[in-house]
């Protein structure tokens, strides 16, 4: 069993994978690297877990516009941006919500 050692938003995580799939591994964590860049530059340091939560948000987004739609994920980027603030925004509205509540008890 292969290990890497990536790093999103300044964290340091070891991963096991397959021997062979190190390459792909790091690959997918770039991009999910690169996704929580993009929100950290919008929203800030919201805190690893909801920036966790909004890029596996984003790229299960895409790929959703990418099975209905067939085509290429940057195809009707503006669209695509749109769907995902909104759904960011109800992310966050559910995390706050979900906070609070932990906060009371």
């Amino acid at each position: 069993m292969a290990q890497i050692n990536i790093t999103i938003n300044n964290q340091n995580y070891s991963l096991a994978c397959r021997d062979g799939e190190e390459e792909r591994l790091t690959t997918l964590a770039e991009y999910v690297s690169g996704k929580v860049d993009q929100l950290v530059g919008s929203l800030g340091q919201v805190g690893d877990t909801r920036l966790f939560l909004m890029a596996a948000l984003l790229v299960a987004d895409e790929i959703h516009e990418m099975k209905d739609g067939g085509g290429n994920p940057s195809s009707g980027a503006d669209e695509m941006r749109q769907k995902a603030a909104g759904v960011l925004d109800e992310a966050s509205k559910a995390i706050e919500s979900i906070a609070e509540t932990l906060e009371t008890h």
